[in-house]
């Protein structure tokens, strides 16, 4: 738009596509595939790339503060930061657990977890995965690839744990029972109803009492927003993400937008999950250009069935969409046709006229 400055704030030069995750995780990818670099994307979208993180709002001056003490002014301010797994709030999750996000400090740490165990390889390893989700599970299965194709693979022992009655409980019923099995099957220790209160060096002490052993323990627990949002005076919902109205749009700030993890769409509250913050895009930037122009804005109604793609560490998938299931090796190659393709978008760039 004429007269428009975009600007870009990441704290990272390449951001990677959680869809591909666990394929990094069990090395079916290479960094650069999963990864879309800032740089010539923004040049390409005429946009402006500041490498910073984001530490706080000023929302009465509409500045926004970053590390080193930089601050930069906005008219209109879109948040799009994401989510990460929760730990505040469990004594020693932030010094023994491993969050999957920041997914770039998650693929240094699980590097480093790999790197011992390989070295190791006589030694007896237990590595604990917090979540039962669709994350957790895949993030499980991965990392159970990934360990079990490299030498000492075998003596590792792996337990998914989740506070929830069973895995994965927002898909349907098909879904958990084929997740049941495979996970029985590749011999993955799975802990219902167990909630972790506290993560030793050695441990996960749960509710109802019970310690799980573990050497390591990987955080893929509910979605948390950054505590930065809540602090700036943004209206947030009970778990401290931006709440927003039909077209996106703060409810307590007109000049704020959201998408994706991060925003809580009051009137269509929906999992934290990709497939619904990539739908997000046309119509925040559909909104941001009418409250440029002053016009009135237009609601977004989020799709209510969704198609669900999730690995199982090898080559092999689960597809669902409303109440139907189906696995194999052919799910595997489509979603990885999909996320090839989505993730060349970005990458392979046209030249600009």
């Amino acid at each position: 738009m004429p007269g428009v400055r975009v600007k870009l704030i990441s704290k990272d030069a390449a951001t990677p596509y959680s869809g591909m995750l666990p394929g990094l995780i069990a090395g079916h990818y290479s960094f650069d595939d999963a990864h879309i670099e800032m740089g010539p994307l923004c040049e390409f979208a005429g946009a402006e790339f500041c490498q910073a993180a984001v530490t706080g709002l000023d929302l009465s001056n509409r500045r926004i503060r970053c590390d080193g003490g930089l601050e930069i002014g906005f008219d209109l301010l879109s948040i799009n930061t994401g989510s990460t797994p929760g730990v505040r709030g469990v004594p020693g999750a932030t010094e023994f657990a491993l969050p999957v996000k920041p997914i770039d400090r998650f693929l240094q740490g699980w590097e480093q977890i790999a790197n011992r165990i390989q070295a190791a390889p006589n030694r007896a390893w237990r590595i604990a995965i917090v979540g039962g989700g669709a994350g957790g599970v895949e993030v499980a299965l991965a990392v159970q690839y990934r360990l079990m194709s490299s030498a000492g693979g075998s003596r590792v022992e792996f337990h998914l744990v989740t506070d929830a009655a069973v895995i994965l409980p927002t898909h349907n019923e098909r879904v958990r029972e084929k997740f049941t099995r495979i996970l029985r099957e590749r011999g993955v220790q799975v802990h219902l109803n167990h909630r972790v209160i506290e993560v030793k060096p050695d441990g996960l002490v749960c509710s109802p009492g019970e310690t799980i052993a573990c050497d390591a323990a990987l955080w893929v627990t509910t979605a948390s927003a950054p505590p930065w949002i809540g602090e700036s005076g943004l209206q947030t919902d009970a778990d401290g993400f931006v709440a927003l109205n039909d077209c996106l749009q703060s409810f307590s700030h007109p000049f704020v937008f959201a998408a994706g993890d991060v925003a809580a769409v009051v009137n269509h509250p929906r999992p934290k999950s990709g497939v619904f913050a990539v739908r997000q895009g046309p119509p925040l930037t559909n909104n941001l250009r009418r409250a440029l122009h002053g016009e009135a804005l237009l609601p977004f109604h989020p799709q209510t069935p969704f198609l669900s793609l999730i690995s199982t560490g090898d080559r092999y998938a689960v597809a669902s969409r409303g109440d139907w299931a189906l696995e194999g090796k052919w799910v595997w190659r489509w979603k990885n046709w999909i996320d090839r393709r989505w993730i060349r978008r970005y990458r392979e760039l046209p030249a600009r006229m």
